[in-house]
């Protein structure tokens, strides 16, 4: 098929088209010109207000729930929503059933997700089972094709063991992904603490427990010289350590949700289990400091938190709600829509495309002639809005479902296929 995208600005800092409105024509994969204008007889024509290409957008932490929890997602509903979202990458967590412990769970699901436009990378567990007690066979899930190393939802608490499984990666050069909660001083709390949890009458989640794990996790970083990336960072206290351990030098990264960036505990004013998330919705003033550290690079990329929970885990009482949100197919909406007045569409561009691709070690193809097309396409004006009825989830955890949210996805272009939205 020959796509001819019409007057769309380019965005990739490694391109010498970067930032020029110009045409590109796709033919099964591989772009075969970029110019000004081009004339053309294509299949299919893309042309928008405020069309704009990156190299396609990565995930870098979701969950698909499938071996084991297939009423909640599956490989198929889940790269449906990422090929939705503009995202022709996706790094997958590895809280299944069995977990992504062994090299056999790695190989079903790159077997099962082969051929699909969006490339799935599993995320190797960091522990047998993801009990926290062992260390898995890292090296023998990297040669089979883990991207890299988390426990998940689960984080690990074990210091030396967390310690041992950093300076074990290092013999590959491979990263170790942390949700940064303490569970011990989580443990009971439901949302943030603060006014509104007082307010609430609601136990709450001090920004100590995330804090104590960011210091932590740092000081083992500094230790053994290994790679670590913190995923999902929600405290201001969090972004300023980050930003000092970066400034020494540490290699260390980090993403932040769009949940996140868009929200705050106000939210759970009506008790709605939809907003139950962790690490917690914080403060405005939190969410103002994940903002700047964003715009100023010390938060690196995105990554969706992509969490589907079926219909029972969510309507019931808060206490004993699952967490988690289902928001990969509007992730792009929901931070365009809350950042577009603070942060370049070149910035959040950059940290859903270029900067992951650098830090897990994915191909980043510049947008040139005679390159494969690994493109994503979307606009930075008009509206979209999800509807039930076009969810492509198995889940609908989502409380932005209904919402009038900035910008739109057009489509990917990837593996030499191409989806455009409706």
């Amino acid at each position: 098929m020959l796509v001819h995208i019409r007057k769309a600005r380019v965005i990739d800092p490694q391109s010498g088209f970067h930032n020029k409105v110009t045409d590109l024509l796709v033919e099964d994969g591989i772009i075969l010109n970029i110019a000004s204008s081009i004339k053309a007889t294509a299949d299919k024509v893309i042309e928008a207000k405020g069309l704009c290409v990156s190299p396609g957008w990565v995930d870098v932490f979701a969950d698909y729930h499938e071996p084991g929890f297939e009423h909640k997602e599956t490989l198929a509903s889940g790269l449906a929503c990422a090929a939705k979202g503009g995202f022709t990458d996706v790094l997958l967590a590895p809280n299944t059933q069995p977990t992504v412990s062994s090299k056999s769970v790695i190989q079903y699901i790159l077997q099962k997700a082969s051929g699909n436009i969006t490339g799935l990378h599993p995320l190797g567990a960091i522990t047998q089972n993801i009990e926290g007690k062992e260390l898995a066979e890292m090296m023998d899930m990297r040669m089979n094709g883990a991207i890299a190393f988390t426990d998940g939802w689960k984080p690990l608490q074990n210091t030396g063991l967390m310690l041992k499984a950093l300076e074990y990666v290092k013999a590959f050069q491979g990263t170790i992904i942390q949700l940064p909660t303490d569970m011990g001083v989580a443990a009971g709390g439901l949302m943030h603490e603060g006014e509104t949890s007082t307010r609430l009458g609601m136990a709450g989640i001090p920004a100590l427990a995330e804090t104590l794990m960011v210091h932590r996790d740092i000081e083992l970083v500094r230790y053994t010289g290994s790679k670590l990336h913190i995923t999902g960072i929600s405290a201001a206290e969090s972004v300023a350590m980050i930003r000092k351990a970066k400034a020494e030098g540490l290699a260390l990264t980090c993403s932040v949700t769009p949940y996140h960036l868009a929200l705050t505990d106000d939210a759970l004013t009506t008790y709605d289990s939809l907003y139950k998330v962790m690490p917690p919705l914080r403060g405005e003033a939190d969410r103002q400091a994940l903002i700047e550290g964003l715009a100023d690079g010390t938060i690196d990329c995105i990554a969706s938190h992509h969490r589907p929970q079926e219909w029972d885990a969510k309507a019931k009482e808060f206490d004993y709600a699952s967490e988690g949100m289902a928001l990969q197919e509007i992730a792009f909406n929901i931070l365009w829509d809350a950042l577009k007045d603070k942060i370049s569409i070149d910035r959040l561009s950059e940290a859903m495309s270029t900067i992951p691709r650098d830090i897990f070690g994915l191909a980043s193809p510049e947008i040139k002639k005679g390159n494969k097309a690994n493109l994503t396409i979307f606009t930075t004006t008009g509206h979209h809005t999800l509807l039930a009825g076009h969810v492509r989830s198995a889940s609908r955890n989502n409380p932005f479902i209904g919402k009038k949210l900035d910008g739109k996805v057009i489509g990917i272009i990837n593996n030499g296929q191409i989806h455009l939205n409706n």
